[in-house]
């Protein structure tokens, strides 16, 4: 059988040409799976009852299936999902931010083993495909009731989606199409550690999503040690590759850094992020930890995190101190694990 879920809208009408049936049934499919969250064949009314019966014959669609919901008291929920072959992931819907959020996973744990970062202590498990990804949005939109309003998507959640790259691309294709919950790119921010060739390539996609860079660090030593993969491609070489990055009218890359206590949150530590970032379309977010047991660092003072802002902001660069959503539920920046 064809999962559907994981099909374009564009291979639905190829699936449907194949099995002798007329492609434009192919956007009717893709409206009812992605705009109105049905994904029964019988329940998809505009359909004839004998298409109906072929697709129930013929087709499949794999839907990350909730398990459990999470309140957190300022409003944000994280979402339990298990995927059809018994692993789970976590999503995590963030209320007013100012717009509403939907942050999604790219892989089951992540393999770039970030010192702050609980999903990085699982290691990863396996990627995420991309009808998993899209899906997972499908279903946060459906229960949340917001699959007619706007909302963005930001891939931050377990995973490197650059590690995943051609289904996170897909993905992106399937939630951006105009018959289904129509996500432009422009509100989707792709966050990643810096997997350099990706990103090159991520440059010459049609569909690019806004950019954050995990950097956290501002020497190479430092760096080495609490995101790995600078050893591979170091902080020189992903600042460059970032430079090469093409840009909206406007547009900025956002640069994430994790505040941790006594590691990177000097005086001395701002001003080279400040010397880093020159000439280039920068924002920058303050992320001051989020603490978890089994990480060995602790989260700044008020004081030292509101320092350091200054010194970025007194040499122009735009800072933001992002306020932590959902640390009561474990849904916070860092803090997406699961058991299995």
């Amino acid at each position: 059988m064809i999962d559907f879920s994981e099909l374009t809208r564009g291979e639905m009408q190829q699936a449907l040409v194949d099995l002798g049936v007329p492609s434009f049934h192919g956007t009717q499919i893709f409206r009812w799976l992605h705009k109105r969250g049905v994904s029964d064949p019988a329940a998809m009314t505009d359909l004839s009852r004998e298409l109906r019966a072929k697709l129930a014959e013929s087709i499949t669609v794999t839907t990350p299936k909730l398990v459990k919901k999470e309140i957190s008291s300022d409003g944000t929920i994280k979402f339990l999902f298990e995927l059809a072959d018994g692993q789970r992931i976590e999503s995590v819907y963030i209320p007013d931010t100012p717009a509403q959020t939907f942050c999604v996973s790219t892989q089951v744990g992540c393999a770039m083993k970030c010192a702050f970062c609980l999903t990085g202590k699982m290691g990863l498990l396996r990627n995420l495909t991309a009808g998993e990804i899209a899906g997972q949005v499908r279903v946060l939109a459906h229960e949340t009731h917001l699959a007619d309003q706007s909302f963005n998507v930001v891939l931050m959640g377990m995973g490197e989606p650059l590690h995943n790259y051609d289904a996170v691309m897909k993905s992106l294709q399937m939630l951006a199409d105009e018959e289904g919950l129509a996500v432009h790119p422009r509100r989707v921010t792709l966050s990643t550690v810096g997997v350099v060739p990706a990103m090159a390539k991520l440059a010459e996609e049609e569909l690019m999503p806004n950019l954050a860079i995990s950097l956290h660090a501002t020497t190479e030593e430092q760096r080495d040690r609490l995101v790995p993969i600078n050893r591979k491609y170091d902080i020189e070489e992903l600042i460059e590759a970032c430079r090469q990055m093409p840009l909206r009218r406007r547009g900025k890359i956002t640069f994430e850094y994790v505040m941790l206590a006594g590691e990177n949150d000097s005086p001395e530590d701002a001003k080279r992020l400040v010397k880093l970032l020159r000439g280039l379309k920068a924002k920058v977010n303050l992320l001051p930890l989020n603490e978890a047991k089994g990480i060995e660092f602790r989260r700044p003072s008020d004081d030292v995190v509101n320092r350091f802002a200054k010194i970025l902001a007194d040499a122009d660069v735009t800072v933001s101190v992002r306020k932590s959503r959902g640390r009561d539920i474990r849904a916070a920046c860092g803090q997406l694990a699961t058991d299995r």
